[in-house]
């Protein structure tokens, strides 16, 4: 039976639509078996008070569901991430390495409040006809991992064999270990803990940033002509975060930037001094632009706010009533040279889980490409979890 047939066939919630079938198997090029959307039944209630109307989860899967259905693993992406793991964490897949397309079936949900299909943003509200722009509500992580227990129960799925996320994506692996603890056998989480001032403040500025741009017009702005100046600078201030100051020194240096600029021949251009860039400016210039081709302005404010206000503890009466629920074994990943979620950070996050009485690994990565390490060395993380 083809994975779409099993898919009509589940009816416990919500509605499976557009969906597309691969023709050919998801091993050759990383292709998607299949890939659709999920809309849930009436209004998703939000932790902030407010409820969504029919919200959609874009979803994508890799291989296919066996009998019992016990093969179902979740990846959870990060902030700018989409459904399709295929494309930004391949090496995952690769002969030997954590997962197999002829074992697993692998399924990664866009989050809500993206723009990459899931209800975000730039999606219509059902209830009023309008876009809802800036008056999307806050989503919170907690939001959408039950909103995905909702699509994975629609797929006849009763327990996952394991949940996995960098980022923002360890942020769901664990909420789902916390919220459904019966459903989850093993989680992994990678360069996660609550966001730190530092981070807090980071993304504050990014904010701003995008705020600031005229083009924003109080978040109104048409979808042709977004604040992309405001989404460029936002971007250029994360990528500070996601690297190491020893690679940047390795990679740029004080090298002038590689076009043949001359950061030392200042011009007057009739708005200030300038001159040539050095190679870093000329780096995150180009992160700017390439993001403003690919991300809504909205979209990363939405996630943005998802990422400060995690708290795995807040509707729990401590740490230790959170984080006994979990039954799931976890393995915690810590990058050392990370400057948004510092090592030590999430070292002392896996102590308090494990002082909770919660099954945990702790793991450090050794890296020099920061934050972003989980993506930019798959190798590397792929041989720490072997």
């Amino acid at each position: 039976m083809s994975l779409m047939m099993e898919i009509e066939e589940q009816k416990n919630a919500g509605t499976h639509i557009s969906g597309v079938e691969s023709q050919r198997h998801a091993a050759v090029g990383l292709t998607p078996t299949y890939e659709g959307d999920f809309v849930l039944d009436g209004h998703l209630p939000l932790e902030c008070g407010r409820t969504l109307a029919q919200p959609t989860l874009h979803y994508a899967v890799y291989g296919r569901l066996n009998t019992a259905r016990d093969n179902a693993v979740l990846v959870c992406h990060a902030l700018s991430g989409s459904a399709q793991v295929g494309s930004w964490w391949p090496e995952l897949f690769a002969d030997g390495a954590l997962l197999s397309l002829e074992r697993d079936c692998v399924i990664c949900i866009n989050l809500i409040g993206s723009c990459y299909g899931s209800t975000g943003p730039s999606s219509v509200d059902p209830e009023t006809g309008n876009v809802y722009g800036p008056d999307f509500p806050l989503v919170s992580v907690r939001d959408n991992v039950n909103a995905q227990a909702q699509l994975i129960t629609s797929l006849g799925i009763k327990k996952l064999r394991l949940v996995l996320g960098g980022s923002i994506g360890g942020m769901q692996a664990l909420e789902w270990s916390i919220a459904f603890p019966g459903r989850v056998e093993r989680a992994i989480l990678i360069g996660v803990a609550p966001v730190p001032a530092t981070g807090l403040a980071l993304n504050h500025l990014q904010r701003h940033a995008i705020q600031q741009d005229p083009a924003w017009l109080g978040g109104r702005y048409s979808s042709l002509a977004q604040p992309e100046q405001g989404l460029a600078l936002a971007r250029q201030i994360a990528m500070l975060s996601y690297k190491s100051p020893k690679l940047f020194d390795e990679r740029f240096g004080r090298k002038p930037n590689r076009n043949g600029e001359d950061p030392w021949a200042l011009e007057f251009d009739g708005g200030g001094l300038t001159g040539g860039r050095f190679d870093i400016a000329g780096y995150l210039d180009e992160q700017g632009q390439r993001f403003i081709n690919r991300f809504d302005a909205n979209a990363y404010l939405a996630i943005l706010r998802l990422m400060d206000t995690w708290d795995p503890v807040r509707v729990y009466r401590s740490a230790n009533e959170a984080f006994s629920r979990i039954e799931a074994k976890l393995t915690i990943i810590g990058i050392a040279s990370d400057q948004l979620f510092p090592v030590e950070n999430v070292r002392s996050f896996a102590n308090t889980i494990e002082e909770s009485g919660a099954d945990v690994e702790y793991k450090e990565m050794a890296s020099e490409h920061g934050h972003d390490a989980f993506l930019a060395e798959q190798a590397v993380l792929l041989k720490l979890l072997a």
